[in-house]
C-alpha cells in the first residue's frame, strides 16, 4: 500500500517554469534567421565571385556587419537550443543529460567566439 500523494510522487518530473520561454526562444531565432540569411546569402556570393578586398569592404559597412554578427549569434544559440531539446528527449541518465547539455553549450559558444573573431579580423585586416 503506498501512503505517498500524488503530488509527492510527481514532484520533480513537472515544469521548472522555463520551457516557455526555451519554446519561445527558439521560434524567435527561428523568426530572426530569415532576415538575417540575406547576409548569409549576400557574403556567399561575394565570396565565390569577389575578390578579398571587396568582400573586406562589404563587410566594414557597419550594416553588413551588424548583419553577419547577429546571424552568427542567432544561429549558434538556435542550434543550441536545438541540440539541448535533442538531448533532452534522447539521453536517459540524469548526469549524462548535464554534462552533455554543458559540452554542447560550451562548443557553441566557443564555435560563436570563433566566428565573432573571424569577422572582426577580417574587417581589421585592411
Amino acid at each position: 500500500m503506498k501512503y505517498r500523494t500524488p503530488l509527492t510522487q510527481a514532484r520533480g518530473l513537472g515544469s521548472a517554469k522555463s520551457g516557455t520561454t526555451h519554446w519561445w526562444m527558439q521560434r524567435v531565432t527561428a523568426v530572426a534567421l530569415i532576415p538575417l540569411s540575406y547576409w548569409l546569402i549576400k557574403l556567399i556570393d561575394l565570396s565565390a565571385a569577389a575578390p578579398y578586398a571587396e568582400i573586406q569592404s562589404w563587410l566594414s559597412a557597419p550594416l553588413n556587419t551588424v548583419g553577419i554578427l547577429s546571424l552568427i549569434g542567432a544561429v549558434f544559440y538556435h542550434a543550441a537550443l536545438g541540440l539541448r531539446v535533442v538531448i533532452e528527449d534522447y539521453v536517459g541518465r540524469e548526469g549524462c543529460k548535464i554534462v552533455s547539455i554543458w559540452l554542447v553549450n560550451l562548443a557553441f559558444a566557443l564555435l560563436a567566439l570563433t566566428a565573432l573573431l573571424a569577422v572582426f579580423r577580417s574587417i581589421q585586416v585592411g
